[in-house]
């Protein structure tokens, strides 16, 4: 993250969507805010305390140069009107601000499972004794933030726990945290593969910042070109797709459990709990046993076990 000269004038960019679309937006929107992009949920006639019970509208906000604001409005509407229909968004202009304190001061570190802790980048890890992933938030998706990457990161740290030293498949890798974190947590190699070369190019930078390059590899790619040995590992012993359910049936259609070595583990996230019996199903059909299930707000994780030879 670069600060900007204090005094600068900003403008925001603000939309007010529904929960369930927050991070499919903010993940389109990538890219184009040189800060990165925030997101906050809304909670009228709701005491925080039971935000988690409840789903609620989402503002996502971006920062950008006011002197160059017609060039980001119209990636912004470019970008917005290749998603479904959604409304308008709000632009501000902000003044005097300085670059960093309009939108770091929103993030704090999260701790995880047993000993994970996922710390924005400008700061330092507050609890050594945890391992600590840096992250910018907003740069892709996957800032650790969103229970659906939360749930995947108790389960790695639960799998390589018991199966330290596997090789790891991230499919859909985005901004590489699970890639990451496999490796912080002792997988011997990892692959993270995405179809957006700028999102690679974005899990590098954070693989690199977190010293485990030697140990991960990112490439532009698919289930189809890892199963074509187009990539640099094609089977794993610890597969993870965090990947919302619809793409994750197509992607068990196309051989996403041939990824994973006999006897291997499958670690499936993004879907909502009215979504899992499908995956469970499709799962199942694929000769894959069910080991455990987990889940945090209306989200979903399953991990599953490769039992035939």
């Amino acid at each position: 993250m670069n600060d900007q000269k204090s005094g600068q004038k900003l403008e925001e960019f603000s939309i007010l969507i529904e929960q369930e679309l927050a991070e499919s937006v903010a993940n389109a929107l990538t890219g184009i805010f040189p800060a990165g992009l925030v997101q906050e949920r809304i909670y009228k006639g709701v005491f925080p305390h039971e935000l988690d019970q409840v789903r609620t509208q989402v503002r996502v906000f971006g920062y950008f140069p006011a002197v160059e604001k017609k060039e980001y409005h119209n990636k912004i509407q470019k970008t917005l009107e290749s998603l479904i229909p959604l409304p308008d968004p709000v632009y501000s202009l902000l003044e005097e601000q300085n670059w960093a304190t309009a939108w770091q001061d929103r993030y704090h570190p999260i701790p995880l499972g047993k000993n994970l802790i996922v710390v924005p980048s400008w700061l330092e890890n507050p609890h050594p004794e945890r391992t600590s992933i840096f992250m910018d938030p907003g740069m892709a998706f996957g800032s650790g933030t969103h229970p659906t990457t939360k749930l995947s990161l108790v389960l790695l740290e639960t799998c390589l726990d018991e199966y330290p030293h596997a090789e790891v498949i991230d499919i859909g890798c985005g901004s590489g945290i699970l890639s990451i974190a496999a490796a912080k947590l002792g997988a011997k190699r990892v692959l993270g593969v995405d179809i957006d070369p700028d999102v690679i190019q974005v899990s590098r930078e954070n693989a690199q910042f977190n010293a485990v390059a030697k140990r991960t590899v990112f490439q532009e790619g698919t289930v189809t070109s890892i199963l074509n040995k187009e990539t640099e590992i094609s089977r794993a012993s610890l597969v993870v797709a965090n990947i919302i359910a619809p793409i994750l049936t197509q992607l068990l259609k196309d051989g996403l459990g041939e990824l994973v070595s006999p006897g291997g583990l499958l670690i499936l996230s993004g879907m909502l709990e009215e979504q899992l019996p499908g995956i469970l199903e499709c799962l199942r059909q694929g000769n894959f046993k069910i080991k455990d299930q987990y889940q945090q707000k209306e989200w979903a994780a399953v991990l599953a076990e490769r039992i035939d030879s």
